[in-house]
Order: structure tokens, then C-alpha cells, then sequence
């Protein structure tokens, strides 16, 4: 079973959903350790997103998932553009041309797309940011190729979660976040949740 380019439509048009209805959570949660406009920025962000979908439906996967990153990076302010829209300018460049993927593809497009964070962001694992949700999901898109997709990705999905979750007692080291020092412990990262709102749909997709 693959992924066609129609659920990689879904996908990012199910996340401008997710992002519309989660905004208030991620705000919140922004809110005790950052700038409280992380819900407004992601929402903003997907929302044009799916304003320039119609405009490369037909287009392959490369190409939507370039003009996502692009859209992002024009439209969301703070850290979340340059971060996510260099997941998805990365992403894109494993995808070009494709009009399907298999678990295989999916795994090094989304690798790719996570290194560009990485390099983009200087943050590890452990440090209270969102590579702690990808970082989890990642590792287990690898462990479980010769699952079915749907199966791999919902065993990732479970692992990234739990990677968000770890990060309410880590002590915040990268961003805004890191000037709480010790105040920043106890409160969920919101950019590693918005990473797991967005894989959640690209699982439901």
C-alpha cells in the first residue's frame, strides 16, 4: 500500500483543520513558556497553505510539498516558519516527481525533512523541542519497514506522542523557552506538539 498524492493533499489540508482547532491549545501552552502565538502562527500558516493547494493538486509530490515550505516560510512568524518550512523545502527535494510514495519514501522524505530542522534549529534530543517528538517518530518508521503502512505509521504516531510527552519534565534549552531555566519544567513543549498534531494527520490522511 502507498501513499497516493491526493492523501498527501489530505494530509496538509486535514492539518490546517487540526491547526484551526487546536489554536487555542498550542497558544496556551506557548503561552506559559514562549510568545503565545504559536496557535496563531501554525493556523495562519496552514490556512494559506491551503489556499495554494488547488494550485499544485496536479503537480507531484515534490512540488506540493515545496510550495508548502515556501508558503510556510512566508507566513508564519517567530521560529515555527523557518523551522517547518525547512522540513518541507527539504522533505520536497526526497520527493521530486513522485507521484505515490511507499513507507520506505515516506520515512526518508520526513528523515530529510527533520535534518533540515536539526540544521536549521542546532537543537538535539533531550533539549524540550520538537526533534523530541520527531526524533521518536523517526526512529520508529525505521524499526517497523515490514509492517503494513497503516500499522508502521500508527506505532510511530503512539512513540511520537510519548516523545511530546517526555518533554513536560525536560528543562528547556533551545528558543525563547530556555530563558525560564528551571521554570520552563513542567510544561509541555509546543512545537513538539504541533509536530505531532501534524504527523496525526498525515496518520488519518
Amino acid at each position: 500500500m502507498n501513499i497516493t498524492k491526493e492523501q498527501i493533499i489530505d494530509w496538509l489540508e486535514g492539518a490546517a483543520q487540526v491547526f484551526e482547532s487546536q489554536q487555542d491549545f498550542l497558544t496556551d501552552l506557548d503561552r506559559e513558556i514562549g510568545d503565545a502565538d504559536h496557535g496563531l502562527n501554525m493556523h495562519r500558516g496552514f490556512k494559506k497553505v491551503c489556499e495554494k493547494l488547488p494550485s499544485v493538486a496536479d503537480k507531484d509530490i515534490g512540488t506540493i510539498l515545496k510550495t508548502t515550505g515556501m508558503t510556510l516560510l512566508s507566513s508564519i512568524g517567530g521560529a515555527s516558519g523557518p523551522l517547518y518550512g525547512t522540513f518541507f523545502i527539504r522533505a520536497a527535494s526526497k520527493a521530486t516527481s513522485k507521484e505515490a510514495l511507499t513507507l520506505e519514501e515516506l520515512t526518508q522524505i520526513l528523515k530529510t525533512g527533520v535534518a533540515g530542522i536539526v540544521q536549521r534549529g542546532k537543537a538535539k534530543v533531550g533539549q524540550k523541542t520538537m526533534i523530541d517528538t520527531w526524533d521518536a517518530i523517526i526512529k520508529n518508521l525505521e524499526i517497523e519497514q515490514d509492517k503494513p503502512l497503516k500499522e508502521a505509521l500508527n506505532i510511530a504516531l503512539a512513540a511520537g506522542e510519548k516523545g511530546m510527552k517526555e518533554t513536560i519534565s525536560m528543562q528547556a534549552q533551545k528558543g525563547r523557552a530556555s530563558y525560564l531555566g528551571e521554570r520552563s519544567i513542567g510544561h509541555q513543549d509546543p512545537g513538539a506538539t504541533s509536530s505531532y498534531f501534524l504527523f496525526k494527520a498525515l496518520c488519518e490522511a
